[in-house]
Order: structure tokens, then sequence, then C-alpha cells
């Protein structure tokens, strides 16, 4: 890895990133089915935020979310099973993903749901639905630029292999870097970009709803209801 290293650049980014997450298209009140009471409704509301752990009070957890999971589950989850393993992230510390693009983001997500979610638990049948958000996130830092380094070191794009990347991951967060910027593994010329200080996000803004459906030969997307968007096969 040190001849990695040693020939990195860097790539001073000012600009917006796209962040995508599940997130329902239109919010359910999560208490309505305890009682027909509208009061009873905010006090269990009420209730929730005066008991919810500290870690999750952000108030922009589309940034802060990655960051505020890796306390919590270092503090807590870590000694039964980890679920914030990402690509540059053995789970240790969080990792907060933008990509270029809506459609780069798509890619990604789509693949983290459907191979790496649904195909390993055994749902591969079609009419499985999912609803996220997209949010335009701006960001201002000095990255490590990973894209000059792919075609001699191909295994930071592998599809499945994070041997190689959570060693970077690793290392960049541990000497306090704030992330880095690098080629996508799911789509031909999309971009991907990895945070690992919450300082250089900032401006949060969202810009559509999308519904992931399950099909026999894929994935739908659809920005509008009833309208296709992207077809993921």
């Amino acid at each position: 890895m040190q001849d990695l290293f040693s020939a990195l650049t860097l790539a001073d980014i000012h600009r917006p990133l796209i962040r995508n997450i599940v997130s329902l298209r239109v919010s359910q009140d999560l208490f309505d089915d305890l009682s027909d009471d509208p009061d009873a409704w905010r006090s269990a509301q009420a209730l929730e935020m005066h008991t919810k752990p500290g870690l999750y009070q952000s108030t922009q957890p589309v940034i802060d979310r990655s960051f505020e999971q890796a306390e919590w589950e270092n503090a807590i989850a870590y000694p039964f099973k980890h679920t914030s393993v990402s690509r540059y992230s053995d789970g240790g510390f969080g990792v907060w993903y933008g990509a270029d693009t809506i459609e780069t983001s798509v890619y990604e997500t789509v693949h983290h749901w459907k191979k790496r979610l649904l195909d390993d638990a055994g749902y591969t049948q079609a009419g499985i639905v999912m609803e996220r958000k997209v949010y335009q996130v701006q960001c201002d830092a000095l990255l490590i630029d990973l894209r000059p380094m792919i075609a001699s070191h191909p295994a930071i794009t592998h599809a499945s292999d994070y041997t190689l990347t959570h060693q970077i991951g690793s290392k960049l967060y541990r000497e306090g870097h704030p992330g880095l910027v690098t080629a996508s593994a799911r789509v031909a010329n999309g971009e991907v970009y990895a945070l690992f200080n919450a300082k250089v996000l900032s401006h949060p803004a969202m810009i559509c709803n999308l519904t992931y459906t399950t099909t026999a030969s894929g994935v739908n997307v659809e920005r509008e209801i009833g309208c296709d968007f992207m077809c993921i096969n």
C-alpha cells in the first residue's frame, strides 16, 4: 500500500454532492396505531425525543447520521454485530458517502439494496418496494484523489473485496484527513465521495423522492410516481 500513498494527489473540492438515503415519500406517524387521540400521539412523540440517545439529536441528520451511527455502534452494538461496515470503513468509524449525480447515487444504492441485502436474504421476487429521499449537500474540502490510482490499483473499485479500501479508509481516518474522491464501482464515469469529517459538509437541501421496485430483471426507479426514471438490470 505504500506505493499507492506515495503517489497520491489532492483534489480541491467545492461542489454540491448527492446523498441518497432510505426515507418515506409521505411521513407517517409512528404512534397513530397505538391511540386514536392526537394528544396521546404528541405525548408519545415528546417522550421519544426525551429518551432518544443524545447521539441522535442532530439538527442536520442528512449530514450527521453516518457519524452518529458509528458512535452508537461503537458504544452499544459492536459486541453483537456491526451494521455500518462499508467500502471505506471496517465498522469502527462513520463514513458519509455522496455521489456526483443522482444517477450515480441510484446505481450505488440499488446495488447495496438489491445485491447485498435482498438477494443475500433470499428475497428475489418482483414487487419489493423501497422509498428514498435525495439530498444535495455542499462539500468544501481538500480531498485525497484516488481516481488516478485506479488503473494501477484496481482493487480500489473491486465489486466486493474491500480489503484495500478498508486499509485506505482506516489510515485516512486515523490521520485526520477529511475524505477522498474516487470512481464509482457500480457505474462507468460516476464518482463517489467518502467523507470522514462532517465539518466539510453544509447546506443540505432535499431534491426529490425516489421509489425503487424490484422486477423480474432488475430494479425500476421512479422519481415521479408512475413514471420510470431509471431501469437497472
